[in-house]
């Protein structure tokens, strides 16, 4: 699935309706946390739209790119979405170069556990520690508008 935004606002609602309608149904992990691979250029929409991800799923206070701390943890407020989900994981693997650095953020605990949704922002850096059947999300500036997007949803 392809959408086009043409600002944050959109950004944050497309977000939102990941989170009401995809979650639930059909991308489901097969087992263990569900992981979401971000992929796109810098300032192309990775971080705003897991921002969009975190208020769908009522969680207060600033969401920022975890870039510098690697990992940031938010507990999940309990609704209709969140599907039995406790914790929206946010992982910015750009500084790491592989799987042994994957590990040591604790990877194999935050991938085990059913109750994590995951976000992986640059998730082609550490490919092979990234489950399979991983949600992948493609994000593209277009045109000279910097606030227009091209989202791409792979399942």
């Amino acid at each position: 699935m392809v959408y086009l935004t043409k600002g944050l606002e959109e950004t944050y609602e497309l977000a939102k309706r990941f989170v009401e309608s995809k979650l639930p149904r059909n991308c489901k992990a097969k087992s263990g946390a569900l992981v979401v691979g971000l992929c796109g250029e810098l300032g192309a929409g990775k971080t705003s739209f897991v921002q969009g991800v975190a208020r769908a799923f009522g969680i207060k206070g600033h969401v920022t790119s975890p870039t510098f701390v690697l990992e940031k943890i938010y507990p999940i407020k309990k609704n209709n979405f969140s599907n039995g989900a406790s914790q929206l994981v946010h992982i910015d693997v750009y500084r790491l170069s592989g799987a042994k650095e994957m590990a040591a953020l604790g990877w194999d605990e935050i991938s085990a556990n059913s109750q994590n949704i995951v976000f992986i922002e640059w998730p082609e850096r550490v490919a092979e520690a990234l489950p399979k059947d991983m949600i992948k999300i493609y994000f593209e500036s277009v045109g000279a508008d910097e606030n227009k997007r091209r989202i791409k949803i792979v399942c």
